[in-house]
């Protein structure tokens, strides 16, 4: 990709970062788009930065800056999950995808747009069965719901208008900078405060669900191996991207405290994972949930390398 420009919104977010970082060693121009300015979470692998909130910006500002670039690619990472009301998920999920879409319509040389999705968009699954492309939609959750609307505003634009539009349906990513409204993120910021010599109290109630989790790098390298797939592998397609095993939540969570070195007392008073609640959580009620990658494998050329015991130390590293 040495040469290729790439323009990353929400570059300064957990996947964000992530995707620059792997762009930027894939030899890409990397721009990064950020609603303020970046501080210190700009990344040092972007070339340019733009301060710019495609909400209240009109479509016409972002065309100008995908023409100025010259852009091969847009990868939308921007949205929001934790600590926000469904309106505030509606208009940062999905109403700021449609103004997206305007805006690489109008740009005079269209790039192709990579759209973050969510296994939530497939709502609750069925035990030993991960959700295929084909698979019914049916999410549980305000989360999942703005994102579904997200990916059929893609998928629409790419069979009307031409757009080169993908979607990328991606499971629960773990890895290095996790945020700390998500449950792992949160715990492994507990984890690294923890001082003295008595045990951390643990006040969570069990996590029994199976969940499908991917490393943050994985994830970034599925992006770029997207970026690179011949259109006509990938315009106008859902393509999972996860590890395409389900794995019980508080396994997990066990071995994220393992790995920590961390002593733990398990409270008699158990409160709701984070994320779990209502006011815009992504948490989703189902007791399983995986995703199958057969057409990642084929379409990107790409398979997760990083096993969960990798992702957990960069997480607990980076905190």
């Amino acid at each position: 990709m040495t040469g290729t420009s790439v323009v990353v919104l929400g570059a300064t977010g957990f996947l964000g970062r992530h995707l620059c970082d792997a762009f930027r060693s894939a030899g890409a121009r990397v721009t990064g788009v950020s609603r303020g300015h970046p501080g210190s979470f700009a990344p040092p692998s972007v070339r340019r930065w733009e301060h710019l909130d495609p909400l209240r910006e009109p479509p016409a500002r972002l065309a100008r800056l995908l023409d100025e670039v010259a852009a091969d690619t847009v990868v939308n990472a921007a949205g929001q999950v934790w600590g926000v009301t469904p309106e505030q998920q509606e208009a940062a999920n999905a109403d700021l995808v449609g103004r997206l879409l305007d805006a690489v319509a109008a740009a005079p040389r269209r790039p192709r747009l990579v759209q973050l999705g969510t296994v939530h968009e497939y709502g609750p699954g069925t035990a030993g069965r991960p959700f295929a492309e084909d698979h019914p939609t049916a999410p549980d959750t305000a989360y999942g719901r703005t994102k579904l609307r997200a990916t059929r505003a893609v998928l629409d634009a790419a069979g009307t208008s031409g757009v080169d539009g993908v979607v990328l349906r991606i499971s629960n990513v773990c890895g290095a900078g996790a945020p700390t409204g998500s449950l792992l993120g949160s715990l492994a910021a507990r984890l690294a405060a923890h001082r003295g010599p008595g045990p951390m109290e643990w006040d969570l109630a069990p996590a029994t669900a199976r969940r499908d989790f991917v490393d943050a790098g994985d994830v970034a390298d599925a992006v770029v191996a997207c970026a690179r797939a011949p259109r006509a592998r990938v315009a106008g397609r859902v393509v999972n991207v996860g590890s395409g095993r389900a794995v019980v939540v508080q396994d997990v969570v066990d071995r994220l405290v393992e790995l920590s070195g961390v002593p733990v007392r398990r409270s008699a008073a158990a409160r709701p994972e984070p994320g779990a609640g209502p006011g815009g959580s992504a948490s989703s009620a189902a007791a399983w949930q995986a995703l199958d990658i057969t057409l990642a494998r084929r379409a990107l050329e790409w398979r997760p390398r990083r096993d969960l015991d990798d992702s957990l130390r960069a997480l607990l590293a980076a905190v």
